[in-house]
């Protein structure tokens, strides 16, 4: 079974972003919408296309994703790549995410 995800540029500040289930754009991969199918694929370019009219994003594509115990991995390395943030100075690309420190 081949599973994949959509992905793009926003336009306002060149971020990777992936289209969620909701239809909308997260910079999270864990966000994608994964879908299985070629039908379900071609639905999500629909809805991806409608956000290039919008000009809220650049050049959406699909990509192949792994699943395993709930992780979402890209399979290429560009997508990787483009997952993790530059490869040029690591140190710029995104950072786990931290959890909110807790007040008593």
């Amino acid at each position: 079974m081949r599973l994949q995800a959509v992905t793009a540029n926003r336009l306002l500040d060149g971020e990777v972003v992936y289209l969620t289930l909701a239809r909308e754009w997260s910079p999270l991969l864990d966000d994608c919408c994964v879908v299985a199918d070629a039908d379900a694929g071609a639905e999500l370019l629909a809805a991806a296309a409608k956000s290039v009219q919008d000009r809220l994003v650049l050049d959406p594509y699909l990509f192949d994703i792994k699943v395993d115990d709930g992780a979402i991995s890209p399979m290429s390395r560009r997508e990787i790549i483009r997952a993790a943030g530059p490869s040029v100075r690591p140190d710029l690309g995104r950072q786990p995410v931290q959890p909110e420190p807790v007040w008593e």
